[in-house]
């Protein structure tokens, strides 16, 4: 479950549709009338929800995986279909953590969507989220839960997260392109090979030009280096990989994160030149120019290390994570690139 004790034990390891949804007209909404494309399609909790206002820790369990999650719900009129973010934790995190850190939670009780940060009882934590991975299960059917027991916008459902909560975020833009609309991987935006989604996904990521952990150049850097094997053996995670005959196939992409942002461009059918500029003096935004519904876009902070940009900065420890910015609010500008990006066309 969820402790704040998290925060003590794992702090040193660990390393944003529209405000106040209250669209009225939701119950006629169909998603095959092309004059309603964006409007809200209710979930069936939108009948039977009960859900209030506010915090709430709820166990959950499928595909042979234990868990609970954090539930943010914002103060919105009954029955009206809500957004709703999944925020992801990464590498040997408890949900705690990813919470504090993004204050996603926050964010949505103020503009209005709900904020789902989901966890498994795997020790330690991480996330199988490979082709066919179990937790690919695990997040649809928490998403048919949250859907029966929440009042959701189904073309309104987005996961971000933070390093190996970035590559799910990626993984599930590959393997359930149907439900989510839009991805937001923080620090650990994947390009994987074997990814064919059944639709464009839009996606924004923030990488750190610092990052030792999770290098912008790719792959694990010299502090990643020495994290526990992902395998579970009592090894670190160099060693896992030095022992390998080939790179493991579950390790983070070789190749550099603006290769990989390439990738999701071409993936997305954007022209292939993008333009950059600085935002902030030490932040530049690189964009695609895609169609409206597959918008790529990359967040570069310059010496920045394996942190949340704009994210609470005592917990990034900074000898491990490396240098955190506060010139940009990573949450912040997820949400408004989320609420640009619905599904468009039929939802399921």
């Amino acid at each position: 479950m969820f402790r704040r004790s998290a925060l003590r034990i794992f702090g040193p390891v660990a390393v944003a549709v529209m405000a106040a949804m209250t669209i009225g007209a939701t119950a006629a909404a169909t998603p095959s009338s092309p004059d309603n494309s964006l409007a809200p399609v209710p979930s069936s909790g939108c009948k039977t929800s009960t859900a209030a206002p506010g915090h709430s820790i709820h166990p959950f369990s499928a595909v042979g995986r234990s868990g609970d999650y954090l539930l943010e719900v914002p103060r919105v009129a009954p029955r009206t279909p809500v957004p709703v973010v999944f925020d992801v934790h990464g590498y040997l995190q408890p949900g705690v953590i990813q919470s504090s850190w993004s204050q996603m939670a926050d964010y949505g009780a103020r503009h209005g969507f709900a904020v789902v940060t989901p966890e498994t009882h795997v020790l330690p934590p991480k996330w199988d989220i490979g082709e066919h991975g179990r937790d690919i299960g695990f997040f649809a059917a928490l998403l048919d839960h949250v859907e029966k027991t929440l009042c959701v916008d189904k073309r309104r459902v987005y996961m971000t997260g933070l390093s190996m909560g970035g590559f799910t975020s990626s993984s599930v833009a590959c393997q359930l392109a149907d439900r989510f609309a839009a991805v937001a991987p923080v620090a650990g935006l994947q390009n994987y090979t074997w990814c064919k989604p059944s639709r464009h996904v839009p996606v924004i990521a923030f990488h750190g030009t610092g990052d030792e952990i999770l290098p912008y150049s790719g792959g694990i850097g010299p502090r990643g280096k020495y994290l526990p094997a992902l395998d579970g053996s009592l090894r670190t995670a160099g060693q896992e990989q030095a022992d390998s005959r080939t790179y493991p196939k579950y390790f983070p992409s070789r190749s550099s994160i603006p290769n990989q942002t390439a990738a999701w461009a071409a993936r997305n059918g954007c022209a292939a030149t993008p333009t950059t500029r600085k935002v902030t003096r030490d932040v530049s935004r690189t964009v695609y120019r895609c169609a409206a519904d597959s918008s790529v876009e990359l967040y570069t902070v310059f010496g920045g290390g394996h942190n949340w940009p704009g994210g609470d900065p005592t917990l990034a420890v900074t000898p491990i994570t490396g240098p955190i910015t506060s010139s940009v609010s990573a949450t912040a500008i997820i949400w408004d690139f989320f609420r640009k990006h619905p599904l468009t066309g039929p939802v399921r």
